[in-house]
């Protein structure tokens, strides 16, 4: 499951690996803009919202790290520029944790406290974005 975050507010869970086949389904299906993800595309601004991986939300819990409104409109606009920048993956550092974030995707892939940072490599990333 991946949590899509939008202004600021978790609005849904949504089980990205069944839909994301049942996207594909319907688009050789069909030619009509009435599958989910095209509804959903046309609702949200894209630049107002980011996913949150299971991986990542677990990640948020194990190290008790909360993100309040506030916290979550700052990540996102980190995830704008580095895709202004035309960054793919970066590692987002806000307050004391590190977000590595695929861009491209608007995802958050995992966090990591300041504790469990020490004697880490980030690897695969193309850009480090601190706020």
């Amino acid at each position: 499951m991946s949590y899509r975050v939008v202004n600021g507010n978790i609005v849904s869970v949504e089980p990205i690996g069944s839909l994301i086949k049942k996207t594909v389904v319907e688009e050789k299906n069909t030619n009509t803009d009435t599958n989910f993800n095209s509804i959903l595309d046309k609702a949200i601004n894209k630049n107002e919202s980011f996913v949150i991986s299971a991986h990542a939300f677990e990640r948020l819990n194990d190290r008790n790290i909360t993100l309040n409104k506030d916290d979550m409109k700052a990540i996102n606009d980190g995830i704008n520029k580095a895709l202004a920048k035309g960054c793919k993956d970066s590692v987002i550092i806000y307050k004391d944790t590190a977000y590595v974030t695929s861009i491209k995707n608007r995802t958050v892939i995992t966090a990591v406290d300041k504790e469990n940072c020490k004697q880490n490599i980030f690897t695969n990333i193309d850009s480090v974005v601190i706020l």
